[in-house]
């Protein structure tokens, strides 16, 4: 289909963040757009302020008639009445993953996928080439805190495009450069097995096209077993890769590093948001922009103002009396990274982190994880389970996970539990994290922080 030529595009489930990106893009395009989320926020907010209309109820009547072309997410339910009309009259139904792989026939397209970092990687590659002057089409997973939004377009038939995969929905995607960043055990409600994860990932680059490159981490489980015509292998600082990073240090919030491969070295990059992991984001980055033979200097000073993704390492408050950060971790080894990082950066602080564990079957299958990362904090508050698509399953409840946890430090408590606690206790270094509606919290937390 050649989505450039579409006049009028009608979305179910409009106020995702990826289905979001994908309304800018059609509206960018000059097509009507319009659509129907659950409730209003304030990004379907934005999306109204953009020229989009958007409804929220699941009403028949205000479908666009003369849509033509549908676009759907799976997390839609199955009962959903506007849905289930639109199938049975004949409309072109579509799901995301599939507007997306046409968006991946029709340009030259770098793909981010893995369990952790495609967000911030797929933002920081977008960031790169559109602060050096390259330009590119960004479709990402995470609001860009640069440019307070989620999608932007260029001239430049180039697409960057953060890949899913939940629902498999990434094995539609046909990249020149495909990033994989990590293969671990997630969504089993989907894949069933960690194997099953696994042989997904693999599949995805068999769909490089021909002559194409993956960029993946070092040291990945089954790395023989990915394929392109060129693999590229980073890391944080191990120099068996073919990028990696050198001479980190600490500074202001943020680290200073060299980049070194083997035909290049940039010295003294500069990376201005926390985050260990971070930098290793920023490696790999980088690597893609070399290989689109982008000019060294202008990365690196493009770099330096970066100001990261809206709830990934976001220093929401940050000063000398209290730190406070959110971050969206929703699985253990996220937390891990985050905790430690946060631990390393404002060494000397005593770190109280607020989790909300996401879905019922993701605490089912991680709780002894979530247990053991959460521990590595000095005190830890657990909300209830954000329950998105996802019935409760008896016996699971975030106690579950408190039951596990080896830091005796740790309670379960309500919203409103948790705004009372922050009013009440001495903070010095505050987390945020979980993929729910926690972000929720944040301002009016913020707001408590500041006039303490």
């Amino acid at each position: 289909m050649n989505v450039r030529a579409l006049k009028r595009v009608y979305f179910v489930g409009i106020g995702g963040i990826g289905m979001s990106a994908l309304a800018r893009f059609f509206r960018n395009q000059g097509a009507v757009v319009s659509g129907y989320d659950r409730t209003e926020t304030p990004l379907t907010k934005q999306l109204v302020a953009e020229g989009m209309s958007v409804h929220y109820t699941d009403d028949i009547a205000l479908i666009d008639k003369e849509a033509e072309l549908i676009v759907y997410t799976p997390a839609i339910p199955k009962d959903h009445a506007e849905l289930n009309w639109l199938k049975d009259n004949g409309y072109p139904v579509y799901k995301r993953s599939d507007v997306l792989q046409w968006i991946t026939e029709a340009l030259f397209s770098v793909t981010v996928a893995g369990t952790h970092g495609k967000t911030t990687i797929s933002t920081m590659i977008a960031y790169l080439l559109r602060e050096t002057g390259y330009g590119c089409n960004a479709f990402l997973g995470g609001i860009s805190v640069n440019y307070g939004s989620n999608y932007w377009s260029s001239d430049n038939a180039t697409a960057v495009i953060e890949a899913d995969e939940y629902d498999r929905s990434f094995l539609k995607l046909f990249p020149d450069i495909a990033v994989l960043t990590a293969m671990d055990a997630d969504h089993l409600d989907i894949y069933g097995t960690a194997a099953e994860v696994e042989a997904a990932f693999i599949q995805y680059t068999k769909n490089i096209k021909a002559g194409g490159t993956l960029v993946a981490k070092h040291g990945l489980h089954r790395a023989k077993d990915l394929q392109a015509s060129n693999i590229i292998a980073y890391s944080l600082q191990n120099d068996a890769a073919d990028v990696y990073g050198a001479n980190i240090v600490q500074k202001d919030g943020g680290y200073v590093f060299d980049v070194i491969a083997k035909d290049w070295v940039i010295n003294d990059v500069r990376l201005p948001i926390g985050g260990m992991h971070n930098a290793e984001n920023a490696i790999a980055a980088i690597g893609v922009t070399q290989l689109l033979q982008i000019e060294a200097e202008k990365v690196k000073e493009a770099l330096a103002g970066f100001k990261g993704i809206k709830r990934r390492f976001e220093y929401v408050v940050k000063n000398e009396n209290i730190v406070f950060i959110d971050d969206y971790a929703h699985h253990p080894e996220e937390l891990a990274a985050l905790i430690q990082s946060a631990k390393r950066l404002f060494a000397g602080r005593k770190c109280v982190v607020a989790f909300q564990p996401h879905l019922f079957t993701r605490t089912r299958d991680f709780a002894d994880g979530f247990a053991t990362s959460l521990s590595m904090a000095d005190e830890v508050i657990l909300l209830d389970i954000y329950p998105a698509r996802e019935l409760p399953i008896d016996g699971v409840t975030s106690q579950m996970i408190a039951d596990r946890m080896g830091n005796p430090n740790h309670t379960v408590l309500t919203k409103e539990g948790l705004l009372n606690y922050v009013k009440a206790a001495p903070l010095d270094l505050f987390i945020t994290a979980g993929a729910g509606d926690i972000d929720k919290l944040v301002n009016p937390i913020k707001e408590i922080l500041e006039n303490k």
